[in-house]
């Protein structure tokens, strides 16, 4: 069987079933396991009832969880800080609740994220006035994003803790994951582990083959905090 085919097979299965919890569940778990070694990517086309996308550019992806996970804060800033995953739950949570659009066409109304104000972690660390960017890297040891630093100060972008009111799952870039409420998700990079201030945008991983360095959503408001 082709793999046009069998995605077709797939798909039309799903469809017929994706009302059923149970079974949405464990498809969910199926996607999310299978995703961490494919690197082919074609589990990022596979339907999910959920509504999002399990892709990685990576064939595989360490977990990370309290024992071990790190978000770093270094660059131009006076105070250079490693948050453990505790730490960040201990700080003052934002709870935003926005549609979630792909560059792929598909979309997840409505979907509540939750956690530490990106404007908070920088104004902790003390930029320094050469600071114009942020440069996001992540533990998959491949995918960068960046941000203005305007752009990293609006009250819409969170190092986010929660997705859909639970943990964020591996799956979906947790323990921890940048969330930019007002772009496309490919600026939301899962996995985050280090945020360094720089004096100018660097161009993360998607940009690279093209994509828009600011991926605004239409209709967006661009205006600062």
């Amino acid at each position: 069987m082709g793999r046009r085919t069998l995605l077709g097979t797939l798909a039309a299965g799903i469809a017929g079933f994706a009302v059923a919890p149970s079974v949405q569940r464990g498809w969910e778990g199926f996607l999310a396991a299978a995703s961490q070694h494919d690197p082919t990517g074609l589990t990022g086309l596979l339907p999910d009832p959920g509504g999002f996308r399990y892709y990685s550019v990576v064939g595989s992806v360490p977990q990370k969880d309290d024992t071990d996970y790190a978000l770093r804060i270094d660059g131009l800033v006076d105070r250079p800080h490693t948050y453990t995953l505790p730490e960040l739950r201990a700080l003052p949570q934002t709870r935003l609740v926005r549609d979630v659009m792909c560059t792929d066409g598909w979309r997840v109304d409505s979907t509540p994220f939750q956690g530490v104000l990106l404007a908070d972690l920088l104004d902790a660390a003390g930029v320094r006035a050469e600071g114009r960017a942020l440069r996001f890297t992540c533990f998959d040891g491949v995918y960068s994003e960046s941000l203005t630093l305007e752009q990293a100060g609006r009250p819409d972008v969170l190092v986010a803790l929660t997705m859909q009111d639970k943990p964020i799952s591996h799956a979906h870039g947790g323990p921890a994951r940048l969330y930019v409420a007002p772009m496309y998700f490919y600026k939301s990079a899962k996995w985050l582990s280090g945020i360094t201030v720089t004096d100018r945008v660097i161009p993360g991983y998607w940009e690279g083959y093209g994509y828009d360095v600011d991926g605004w959503l239409d209709g967006a408001d661009r205006g600062a905090a």
